[in-house]
């Protein structure tokens, strides 16, 4: 499980804050292996890869931070697209390439995103499925990790909002508890079950 450093002039990022914590409070029987990776495309998605190398895992869940929503959103498509609208942290503003040359345009992640979205909403945890990972840092990792991974592994992405009192103005928050709770529900659900819900979950827009 990944999450991401702070971005630009940004003091805090829940994505590494949450997965520190849930990293911290592991009682699951399978191996947490947790790493924040940096807000670069290439040394973000050349991490990515080095981890699923080195670990070999069946499950890779990375996180990241979507400001302005209020949902914890399951991501259900990565696009081999970069097109970025600002620099990350290393100053790099690719605009208009793939991810991966050659790779397809894009992959559907293969972690069950209804039962996932369902479970944390049963949690009482505000939970969404997201058809848009963007077109920065965090697609390009989760395309990466997709692309990266034996055929065995599963792969998924989960956006969060901002944790209470990290926000700008006027933007929504979740507790951080509530970000962690939905973390460890998404990663028991994606271990306990490799089929998904047969139940409407597309958007009409």
């Amino acid at each position: 499980m990944t999450g991401f450093e702070p971005f630009g002039e940004d003091r805090a990022n829940p994505s590494s804050d949450a997965v520190r914590n849930l990293a911290s409070k592991w009682q699951g029987t399978d191996t947490l292996v947790t790493e924040i990776l940096p807000v670069a495309f290439d040394h973000g998605a050349r991490r990515m890869r080095d981890l699923i190398a080195k670990h070999r895992p069946d499950l890779v869940l990375a996180v990241g931070l979507a400001g302005g929503r209020n949902a914890i959103s399951i991501e259900r498509v990565a696009v081999n697209l970069v097109d970025a609208r600002i620099p990350d942290n290393a100053g790099a503003q690719p605009i208009d390439v793939p991810s991966v040359d050659g790779a397809p345009p894009a992959y559907f992640t293969t972690l069950p995103v209804k039962a996932i979205t369902a479970a944390i909403n049963d949690a009482g945890i505000s939970t969404e499925i997201s058809y848009t990972a963007g077109t920065f840092v965090c697609n390009h990792v989760f395309f990466t990790a997709l692309d990266a991974v034996e055929a065995r592994a599963r792969v998924g992405f989960i956006h969060v909002p901002w944790a209470d009192g990290q926000a700008p103005a006027d933007q929504a928050t979740m507790p951080i508890d509530d970000i962690v709770e939905a973390l460890d529900i998404a990663i028991s659900t994606a271990l306990r079950r490799t089929d998904d819900l047969a139940e409407a979950g597309g958007t009409l827009y």
